[in-house]
């Protein structure tokens, strides 16, 4: 679980992030999870965006999806997500992941 101050230092981190997985009108696939599961582990923070024609409400997917992968929701901003799951296994020498 985040604490709050960790949050906001996320939230500060993904703000120059450009969304790396996007949700589409198929909705939460399986492929997509795989996906994010994928983008999680190389980068473990991760903006997610929601095309006007996904036809799902965007805070519960954005529940859903961090459930499915195991990550904490940061924040949820119009039709943008951004999650966060560490990863033990990442080189922590100089810069985090998400900004290499």
């Amino acid at each position: 679980m985040l604490t709050s101050r960790q949050r906001a230092g996320l939230r500060a981190e993904a703000h120059h992030l450009s969304a790396t997985v996007h949700v589409g009108h198929q909705g939460l696939t399986p492929a997509l999870q795989q996906s994010l599961d994928d983008a999680l582990r190389t980068h473990e923070l991760v903006k997610i965006a929601f095309t006007k024609s996904a036809d799902v409400t965007v805070k519960e997917s954005a529940r859903e999806l961090a459930d499915a992968v195991g990550a904490e929701v940061v924040q949820v901003i119009g039709r943008t997500i951004t999650l966060y799951r560490e990863n033990p296994d990442l080189d922590r020498k100089g810069e985090p992941p998400w900004r290499r």
